[in-house]
């Protein structure tokens, strides 16, 4: 399998590059594209969990998360 990343984004989701598996809790897959990178929700507000529909921009109070590696 080629290689995976995940960026942590500044205020933002998590965005994952490259060939990977994404299940519900039941093992269910979602289907993602080929070649497709994916946001992932990190504050909680998305309609469309897990996936981020960028509401952590626009809701007050706006998400503020440390996304620095130390």
């Amino acid at each position: 399998m080629a290689d995976c990343t995940v960026q942590v984004r500044m205020n933002g989701p998590l965005r994952i590059t490259g060939p990977f598996d994404l299940t519900d809790q039941d093992d269910n897959a979602f289907t993602i594209p080929e070649g497709q990178a994916v946001a992932l929700c990190r504050c909680g507000r998305s309609a469309n969990k897990p996936f981020c529909d960028s509401r952590h921009r626009t809701e007050e109070p706006m998400f503020e998360a440390p996304s620095t590696a130390a």
